[in-house]
């Protein structure tokens, strides 16, 4: 069992908790699953390498005490937890749906349910179209709005799955086949290859000596739920997650033209296609042919080369301009991982997360960075434990003195300060000046109408202190639509102000998305990546902004964070003598 199956496991728990509401002690319990929940995600070392080590005990994993540690071992043993079940035997499963929409809480859930028999997200579709919402506490017309709004993202985005969890489902089952020795090589496909922040299924490229042999090994994979199909050259299977994976088994010599295919999109092999038509060719996934005659098909490279075009990167492959790119020789130099020089958002426990600085900043040099930009929060946000202006000017004295501790790397002084309703900061001039890199982002009242939030945004870009803009658009992917705003006039007053746009990098965001990091680029503006990150763990997200912008046609100059150190900060908006 994956850390995440466990840490899924508690965050149901503790939400079944504040449901019930059964125990007036279950609040602080609920608290303690929460924290467990957090500290489990981001533990780099798999529970249950741990649990089967008799000289490891996983009560020195922080928030996990003797009750917990026996409830990870049950998990790990039987593949369950009898409390877990016995908890949600007392509600309808469907209930734990309704936590899937945003702006719903546990505490909302317990009140359909106890106040209108509410059980299910079309129940409460029916009870907010027939306004039955708007007069339970707390609730009003706009609540009931907000609700419908979030039932069509849901509905949207049901059976997708985020990037990283594609990802990480992609490597588990990478390793699991090369388990098998006859094996020779898996590469994930589709819209994974090609970087989209949410994948419908999977698709893996198998070659190998013995088909029939890496068919039955695969199906055994523990997270197999339901075999679909199972043939000598394609198996599909849904896993546990409700994934489904397609793993075709190749020969090498057909590999090049298998891969192209079915990586795509569709749309880009449209217009491959009827590229090689013109010729009198012929392009499928088995290779470019003439006739009978095989022109190419064991590599990419050979299909493109053979179509008179240089290989295109995955990520550009949507039809989207990307081909008349390739045919002037104007393809982009697409940034890389390895140009990244440095991270310009995360969070230590003085605010909400789970490591120190010098913590945060031995993980960086570790990645061979030459700076980091401490960024935790401002007071606004007490559900993250934003620090008060006394608090924050402490943290600086904090962040100073790391630098003299840790060598080798540049820490920064800065701070993730909200933008307030009405554009004001959270933090006043006199604070703001005293940070290296102020970083600012909307964290509440997203459901403003479009003209107030676009003055709220061009109020705070005029601070002088002001010189990135986290999260632009306030999204979370599969869960929350971006905030409603006028885009090109923020954009317009960014490049005026000199404010650098954030991609920030955690696979919950991805924002900026694919078209506005293009939008941003066309317009010659540059960009950071950042990941957000919350432990040293977290860094490894990086790879996840990284390949949006590069969806988005971003170069390596384009993006600041690959800048060395003066470099990057003289490149930063002035800021006031």
């Amino acid at each position: 069992m994956e850390n995440r199956e466990v840490a899924a496991v508690f965050e149901e728990i503790s939400n079944l908790m504040k449901i019930l509401q059964d125990d007036p002690k279950w609040t602080f319990k609920a608290a303690a699953y929460d924290r467990a929940k957090r500290s489990i995600e981001s533990y780099p070392e798999r529970l249950e390498d741990i649990a089967r080590d008799p000289n490891r005990k996983l009560t020195d994993i922080p928030g996990i005490g003797e009750d917990l540690a026996k409830k990870i071992s049950e998990l790990i043993e039987t593949g369950q937890s009898r409390y877990h079940q016995e908890q949600l035997a007392k509600i309808p499963r469907s209930l734990l749906d309704l936590l899937q929409l945003q702006t719903v809480g546990p505490q909302k859930v317990r009140l359909f349910y106890k106040e209108l028999n509410i059980r299910s997200v079309d129940e409460l579709e029916a009870a907010a179209r027939a306004g039955r919402l708007r007069n339970l506490p707390g609730m009003s017309v706009k609540s009931e709005e907000n609700i419908l709004k979030a039932i069509e993202v849901f509905r949207h985005a049901a059976g997708r799955f985020r990037l990283d969890t594609a990802f990480e489902t992609a490597e588990e089952l990478a390793a699991w086949l090369c388990e098998f020795k006859p094996v020779e090589q898996v590469t994930p496909a589709g819209s994974l290859r090609r970087g989209r922040e949410t994948v419908g299924d999977l698709d893996l490229l198998v070659t190998g000596r013995d088909h029939p042999g890496t068919a039955e090994h695969f199906v055994k994979f523990p997270g197999v739920a339901t075999i679909l199909a199972k043939g000598e050259d394609k198996v599909s299977v849904k896993l546990k997650n409700d994934l489904q994976v397609d793993v075709r088994l190749l020969d090498r010599s057909a590999y090049g033209a298998a891969l192209q295919y079915f990586t795509g999109s569709k749309e880009h092999n449209v217009a491959l296609r009827d590229r090689a038509k013109r010729r009198g060719w012929k392009l499928s996934e088995y290779g470019l042919f003439h006739g009978d005659k095989v022109l190419a098909r064991r590599t990419e490279e050979e299909i493109y080369a053979q179509l008179g075009l240089p290989w295109i990167p995955p990520e550009l492959r949507e039809n989207l301009g990307e081909i008349e790119a390739a045919e002037k020789g104007t393809l982009p130099k697409l940034v890389e991982l390895r140009d990244i020089r440095g991270d310009l958002q995360m969070h230590t426990t003085a605010s909400d997360g789970r490591a120190s600085i010098e913590e945060m900043a031995e993980a960086a040099k570790q990645l061979g960075y030459q700076y980091i930009l401490i960024t935790d929060h401002s007071k606004a946000v007490t559900i993250a434990n934003g620090l008060d202006e006394k608090r924050a000017v402490e943290h600086i004295r904090r962040i100073h003195a790391a630098r003299q501790k840790v060598k080798g790397i540049e820490i920064w002084a800065g701070s993730e300060v909200d933008i307030l309703g009405d554009g004001r900061l959270d933090y006043p001039d006199v604070l703001l000046k005293q940070f290296d890199i102020v970083l600012v982002s909307v964290h509440s009242r997203m459901t403003m109408l479009a003209e107030e939030m676009t003055a709220r945004l061009l109020r705070a870009l005029e601070n002088p202190y002001v010189r990135i803009l986290g999260h632009p658009t306030g999204r979370q992917i599969l869960k929350r639509d971006p905030f409603a705003f006028d885009l090109e006039k923020v954009l317009d007053a960014a490049q005026r102000h000199g404010v650098i746009l954030e991609l920030n990098g955690s696979p919950e965001r991805l924002d900026l998305c694919d078209r506005h990091v293009k939008l941003a680029r066309d317009r010659g503006m540059k960009i950071i990546i950042s990941t957000d990150a919350h432990a040293p763990e977290h860094f490894k997200l990086m790879r996840y902004g990284v390949t949006t912008a590069r969806r988005g046609w971003m170069e390596k100059s384009g993006v600041l964070n690959t800048l060395p150190p003066q470099k990057l900060l003289a490149s930063l908006r002035p800021l006031p003598r």
